[in-house]
């Protein structure tokens, strides 16, 4: 399955930041983090980083995209590193994928859960400031 045009993905995302519309169960963080990347489709790992992260998705910037519906095993690089199944839920061509967590550990996803709380408070700290 291809990827949308630009003009359909930037209309999808002009309407995914109206509140009304948005369907993420949790909110993402801004923060780039160490993402490794493999598919079915290929014997070696891609090697990228986080555009943003919550806890059940993240986007990640590339000049490749998958296309919609590749399932993806990602190793996020935090304190720990880890490891999630997950799926491609959108195609920005020339820019990069919507990712979906499909599944982890709990202790992955305690992990991941405090990783975010740590860098929340930290970007929150720094509006203040």
């Amino acid at each position: 399955m291809p990827c949308l045009d630009i003009q359909t993905a930037n209309k999808a995302t002009e309407m995914s930041n109206d509140d009304s519309n948005n369907r993420r169960k949790h909110a993402r963080i801004k923060v780039s983090v160490p993402v490794e990347i493999q598919t079915d489709a290929s014997d070696s790992p891609m090697r990228g980083a986080t555009a943003d992260l919550s806890l059940s998705g993240c986007y990640i910037e590339t000049m490749f995209p998958f296309p919609i519906g590749t399932n993806l095993d990602l190793q996020l690089s935090i304190e720990t590193t880890v490891l999630i199944a997950a799926t491609v839920v959108t195609c920005d061509p020339l820019v990069g994928n919507g990712i979906r967590f499909i599944r982890m550990l709990a202790e992955d996803r305690q992990a991941l859960d405090a990783f975010l709380e740590a860098t929340y408070q930290v970007q929150s700290l720094g509006e203040e400031s």
